[in-house]
């Protein structure tokens, strides 16, 4: 399987490809990619020159266009997909379907991915993005169980790649409206959830921290208590009168445990998330699940999950905690 790991930037690119990444996913530094963060991303230079230092090594770079453009901005994705096809990259990671038939048309050598903001989670689904745009892969969103993934795997038309660590969405991808009803900006659209011109942080007098969205109160974090980024759906909510987490824990996805059945059934590549993380985390993120890959690549009947690799993941889990999210589903 091929393990393709985040690139917020060049030196996180060049920390995975030394990791050992089959393959880099980056984006351009503007709305065209769904973690358009300020500072964060590639302009035309970095990205000529992360393609070249990851082809020298051999490893891969796809470019991810995974956002929804209005048609008035529609062309600013059409001139990333020809940018991508003038620099070299190996494939681009695609949703929107006029985006998908531009790269058809004038650049059909240039593989396409089904971005997991495709929301494709059916066999017909993938069937007609296949069909109707000849795509190479598709992504799965997370919200599929182990066994929805097997049944793809066997009736799929393209090779199918899954979510094997890094922060959850509890949304089907694509479908997310939480942000644009606090905000106004989506995050399919605009790029990123809870953009950081509507986030505010206020200390209190007792040293404890209020993270606003747009003026909406998220979380109240106690002085030594870690705070994340503020997104609602891991905000904590007055319900009945109790304070928590209402929609989600904040918790990292980790399927390691699941690295044979994924094998087995077929999948060809497991997606690291995390392009907004920084360099250490792709790094130690990136051997870790080399190492892991390695090993049951070189004795599959004998693989075992070891400690030192949870625990290596568990430090860079958000809450320090995680879970195998929608793939095991008890009432599935």
């Amino acid at each position: 399987m091929q393990l393709v790991c985040p690139a917020g930037n060049l030196p996180a690119l060049q920390a995975a490809v030394d990791a050992g990444a089959d393959a880099v996913y980056a984006g351009f530094r503007d709305e065209t990619n769904a973690r358009a963060f300020p500072g964060l991303n590639f302009d035309h230079a970095a990205l000529r020159e992360g393609i070249a230092y990851a082809h020298k090594r051999g490893a891969r770079v796809y470019l991810a266009l995974n956002t929804y453009p209005d048609s008035a901005r529609l062309p600013q994705w059409q001139a990333a997909v020809d940018r991508a096809a003038e620099f070299g990259c190996d494939a681009i990671i695609a949703a929107e379907a006029a985006v998908l038939a531009h790269a058809l048309r004038h650049h059909p050598q240039l593989p396409r991915h089904l971005s997991v903001q495709g929301s494709a989670t059916t066999a017909p689904a993938l069937r007609y993005y296949h069909e109707r745009f000849g795509i190479a892969r598709a992504v799965l969103p997370r919200v599929l169980s182990i066994q929805q993934v097997e049944r793809l795997c066997e009736s799929a038309p393209v090779p199918l790649e899954t979510f094997a660590f890094g922060s959850l969405c509890i949304m089907v991808e694509g479908r997310c409206q939480l942000s644009s009803y606090v905000t106004g900006a989506s995050p399919n659209r605009h790029g990123v959830c809870s953009p950081a011109k509507f986030v505010r942080w206020d200390e209190q007098d007792d040293g404890s921290r209020e993270v606003r969205l747009n003026d909406v109160l998220i979380d109240r974090f106690e002085p030594a208590e870690p705070a994340g980024y503020p997104t609602v759906c891991k905000g904590r909510f007055d319900v009945g009168g109790e304070i928590f987490h209402a929609l989600e824990e904040p918790t990292s996805l980790n399927t390691l445990s699941l690295l044979p059945r994924l094998a087995r059934a077929g999948v060809v590549a497991l997606k690291i998330e995390g392009r907004q993380r920084g360099v250490a985390y792709v790094g130690s993120v990136t051997r870790t699940w080399r190492a892991a890959l390695d090993r049951y690549s070189a004795d599959p009947e004998r693989w075992q999950s070891q400690p030192e690799w949870e625990s290596a993941l568990s430090a860079h889990a958000e809450g320090h905690q995680t879970t195998l999210g929608a793939y095991h589903r008890a009432w599935h």
